[in-house]
């Protein structure tokens, strides 16, 4: 299984995602500067690895103070507020990252001002470290789950984007379910989506499946219906990068238009998720912010320029997908299905 990161003690290693699948190259990030700016350059990306980055990049800014002479827990306490609020600007949409934010600043409202800063160092590398394998426990029980809803007979799954060992710690959700799926002798093919603009199908999903031999087939997005019309796909399976408290989902822009599709042609559409990706602060899908990206990702591709220069250019990250268009939620703890805001708060 490819994994996006590894760490080393004071460097996080990522592998750079915006030129895979032909280039493999790893950057070492061994500043807080450096880890927000992966996550803000696409470096990394996926809800759960971007808020496992996160949390190795407060570990690296910990022990990069460490070696400072006055390095103390209280000297410190300031300069770890700005790192949350610095890292909590790279990718808004991703609720993950303020779980991994969050879990840091409930473990520092428990540390004595009397403390070293070695044993805070210590403290800061086990909850890293925890949450990143705790992600990787997560997703293979996401992908039980999804996989044990089909009793008999082989799929032919729809995935868009990518969810999977390069978008988590490892193993992924939607496409964790599709390994499952996979390994138990329950998937025909996958149709991989190529996910315009940036091509995360294309160049990371399909990589993925190809390097694990499960069978699949790379589509352009707009293909996908035709499929369906066709009677070609019996499920629809995607991550999520945030959902509300009433199931409504935020995730790639293009899954709400397989949703609709889906609805349309009766086809199951399923969304993979984590606990740590829902919102419960947030009613429903109104309320989640949107990233919108650079218009230079639409106009140029492999550094040329494939559009008008002076074209106007609208760039959303993300889309929402309304709850009502989702045949179920697969978590950790077991599948969630409509009436989502009661049986949402039930799992917490």
């Amino acid at each position: 299984m490819f994994s996006a990161m590894r760490y080393e003690p004071g460097v996080l290693h990522l592998v750079d995602q915006r030129i895979l699948p032909n280039t493999e190259t790893w950057l070492a990030c061994n500043t807080l500067e450096k880890v927000a700016a992966a996550i803000e350059d696409m470096v990394v990306r996926g809800a759960p690895a971007i808020g496992c980055t996160a949390a190795f990049g407060i570990l690296v800014d910990a022990i990069e103070f460490s070696r400072e002479a006055d390095s103390t827990w209280e000297s410190y306490e300031a300069r770890f507020t700005k790192v949350c609020m610095r890292l909590s600007r790279t990718r808004p949409t991703a609720v993950n990252l303020f779980y991994a934010i969050d879990s840091f600043k409930e473990l520092v409202k428990k540390i004595p001002k009397e403390t070293s800063f070695e044993e805070v160092v210590k403290k800061f590398e086990f909850l890293a470290v925890s949450l990143h394998d705790g992600d990787i426990a997560t997703c293979k029980a996401i992908g039980d789950h999804g996989a044990g809803m089909q009793k008999e007979g082989k799929l032919r799954v729809l995935t868009h984007c990518n969810t999977g060992s390069l978008a988590t710690a490892g193993y992924g959700t939607a496409l964790g379910v599709i390994r499952s799926l996979y390994k138990q002798d329950k998937l025909e093919i996958v149709y991989v989506d190529e996910t315009r603009p940036y091509l995360q199908g294309a160049r990371l999903t399909a990589f993925e499946l190809e390097q694990e031999g499960i069978p699949y087939k790379l589509i352009t997005d707009s293909v996908a219906a035709w499929l369906m019309q066709k009677s070609e796909v019996d499920w629809v399976v995607v991550g999520a990068d945030r959902i509300a408290s009433n199931g409504d989902t935020a995730n790639k822009i293009g899954t709400y238009s397989l949703a609709v599709n889906c609805n349309h042609h009766k086809i199951k559409f399923f969304v993979a998720a984590p606990l740590t990706t829902f919102d419960l602060q947030i009613k429903s899908g109104e309320e989640i912010p949107v990233e919108e990206r650079s218009e230079d990702e639409v106009k140029n591709w492999g550094g040329r320029l494939i559009a008008p220069q002076n074209a106007e250019v609208y760039n959303p990250s993300f889309d929402v997908t309304p709850s009502d268009l989702i045949t179920a939620i697969i978590t950790e703890k077991g599948v969630i299905s409509s009436p989502y805001l009661e049986n949402i708060a039930a799992k917490f």
